[in-house]
């Protein structure tokens, strides 16, 4: 921002995920770049069967987005190799376009960002203010058992219970961590 720097971008260790800044210094994630790379897709007839496939973790905000676009949506488990159509990814960034790559690349994924600001002739900002991103809490409940713990009556009563009252304004989670001994809410 204080170079007047248009974008920027931000790389994990193997650059696989991006993360963009844009003018205003605001942070445009995944599930943004998702939303901006499909629209754009469809727009120009590229977007395969007019769906985006994201993870369970996208924000909600982004599937009232691509309602209101009318880009059908699939989501899948979190890991790339749920991630297999033309254009899909996580909130963290990883982003995969399969007529490109068959695993995230952030370099492309910038590519493609910056490949949508110059044909629309629009911001970054402009372009991410189009989803509004809900409110999102992550929780990461430690467990003995988490097979377990996700399966007891009395939390999958609670999830119904919390499931009821949001509602189409909301949802409630609950995932396994494929690394730690945690259930994340």
């Amino acid at each position: 921002k204080e170079s007047g720097c248009d974008v920027g971008f931000a790389y994990d260790g193997d650059a696989d995920r991006c993360i963009a800044v844009d003018e205003n210094g605001n942070v445009v994630d995944g599930d943004l770049i998702l939303y901006i790379c499909g629209k754009y897709m469809k727009e120009t007839g590229t977007l395969r069967n007019n769906t985006v496939v994201t993870t369970i973790m996208s924000n909600f905000g982004l599937y009232k987005a691509f309602d209101r676009e009318g880009i059908s949506y699939e989501k899948t488990a979190v890991g790339d190799k749920y991630v297999y159509e033309n254009l899909g990814g996580e909130q963290s960034g990883h982003i995969i376009f399969s007529k490109h790559a068959t695993t995230g690349d952030g370099i492309l994924t910038s590519l493609k960002v910056m490949e949508v600001m110059l044909e629309k002739k629009e911001t970054l900002g402009k372009l991410a203010s189009e989803v509004e991103i809900l409110p999102q809490v992550l929780k990461n409940v430690r467990v003995k058992d988490k097979k377990e713990a996700q399966d007891d009556p009395a939390v999958q009563a609670e999830v119904a219970k919390v499931t009821e009252t949001l509602g189409a304004d909301g949802r409630i989670l609950l995932r396994q961590s494929g690394t730690e001994p945690v259930v994340r809410v």
